[in-house]
């Protein structure tokens, strides 16, 4: 019988039949079709982990391009509990003897004693208090006018530039205290008042007025002398530009102890920037032989290999890393002078006591041999990194290849089902004439035998 939706009559299963012969003429053309997509997503994979790739060692390496990258200072004091010290990157290594004579101190003075304590009336009007240049003013009204008030005025202003007051109830009665949070002598605290009863005059202090407070500590600038003689001052604990690039940290006095200061070059930050390319480089290294190399125990082939674009960037990267930068000096010229050779694989090694020799005798050298302009071994790789990198050049030319091929698959594909329902169609229609005729032929046979038959019955 004829399948459902098929006219006629006889035993053909036209929708079955078609759909065979519908998919043996296409399964070549789908085939070929996935052979080439599988092939264009692998390459287009492989492009995408080689950018990536290189796309990091670019990054590694702008820290490297430039000689500053190697001009970190590292110093030590002989003395950590009188002074340390910081560098900059400008400060000439050596060594600076100093004498930290005194430190900077913020002002702290006590008033004369009020016998009856806190709660004593001191007086009404303004007090006018300042710190170095800045100054504030406190209204004193009855009845917030004793010396607890006072107090709470001064520590309540909003404007206040750092002076603290408080209270110290001794023997002979309270103490106003206040405190400068600024070191230095442009800090000295000055009070003066103005209006009211007059009873704030007993708060007053000053130049030329010194009689109503005590002075705990003076506002004072520290000093040092340099090399037994320079001497220099600081309105705080950090002096700074005496010694070129070089911040002196003073944490304690001791006036006629010479503290010895060494400067030097940061051998360990180079060291780890060293390590650092030559990981980031094994990195690339490693990707780029997954890529183009071949696996014989596996018997399988990377993805790119024999690829022109790998092979041309490996072969710039090795010239690159082996050429002499003589811009470095006459010592070191190549990796190898300082340790970092190539192994078998392609890889790169560190000899940490060829690079440690390498420092303490060549520091500059090491650090021109990375860094010269367009010379130096990190400098031109970067500008070869990133030329490869550039929008048009042959990364970015092949991504768009590989996309574009994409776009034709994906056309193609879509032509195939187009052609595929166009022969299923016919295929169809030829059956099902086929199918129709059989059916016919069916009748008329059955037709003829009745008839025979009803001859012979009828002799």
């Amino acid at each position: 019988m004829a399948t459902s939706g098929v006219t006629g009559g006889s035993q053909i299963d036209v929708q079955t039949l078609v759909s065979q012969l519908v998919a043996a003429e296409r399964k070549p053309l789908d085939d070929q079709v996935a052979r080439a997509t599988t092939k264009v997503a692998t390459q287009i994979s492989a492009t995408s982990a080689l950018l990536g790739a290189m796309s990091s060692f670019q990054s590694s390496l702008n820290n490297l391009k430039t000689t500053t990258a190697f001009s970190s200072r590292t110093t030590s004091s002989t003395d950590t509990s009188i002074l340390t010290a910081s560098a900059s990157t400008s400060a000439v290594p050596g060594r600076y003897d100093v004498v930290v004579d005194r430190l900077a101190s913020a002002q702290q003075i006590s008033s004369d004693a009020f016998a009856q304590g806190s709660t004593q009336v001191v007086g009404t009007g303004t007090l006018n208090i300042s710190l170095g240049a800045s100054s504030f003013s406190v209204n004193i009204a009855s009845p917030a006018n004793t010396l607890a008030d006072i107090r709470n005025a001064i520590n309540a202003a909003t404007d206040n530039p750092g002076v603290t007051a408080t209270l110290i109830n001794a023997a002979d009665g309270a103490h106003l205290v206040l405190t400068s949070s600024k070191t230095g002598a442009t800090n000295a605290i000055q009070v003066t008042q103005s209006g009211g009863d007059g009873g704030l005059a007993s708060l007053t202090y000053g130049t030329g007025n010194l009689d109503n407070y005590t002075q705990l500590r003076p506002a004072q600038d520290s000093r040092v002398y340099l090399a037994g003689q320079y001497e220099a001052t600081s309105s705080t604990n950090v002096i700074e530009g005496v010694i070129e690039g070089v911040s002196l940290n003073l944490v304690s006095a001791e006036p006629g102890e010479t503290v010895s200061i060494d400067v030097s070059f940061d051998k360990t930050a180079a060291k780890q920037k060293v390590s650092a390319f030559v990981a980031a480089y094994n990195t690339l290294r490693g990707m780029m032989t997954r890529l183009g190399g071949y696996d014989s125990a596996s018997k399988t082939a990377g993805p790119m290999l024999g690829d022109s674009l790998l092979s041309s960037i490996d072969s710039e990267i090795r010239r690159t890393l082996s050429n002499p930068v003589e811009g470095a000096g006459t010592a070191i010229q190549t990796l190898a002078d300082i340790g970092v050779t190539t192994q078998k694989d392609g890889t790169l090694k560190v000899d940490d006591t060829k690079l440690e020799s390498a420092l303490n005798g060549n520091f500059d050298s090491v650090a021109r041999l990375f860094g010269t302009a367009n010379t130096g071994v990190a400098a031109r790789l970067y500008d070869q990194v990133t030329a490869r990198l550039a929008d048009g050049a042959g990364i970015d030319q092949r991504n768009d290849s590989l996309q574009a091929e994409q776009r034709v698959l994906a056309k193609k594909t879509a032509d195939i089902n187009t052609r595929m329902q166009i022969v299923q169609q016919a295929y169809l229609k030829q059956f099902t004439r086929l199918d129709t005729l059989l059916s016919s032929l069916s009748s008329t046979s059955a037709y003829l035998s009745q008839q025979i038959e009803a001859l012979s019955n009828n002799k």
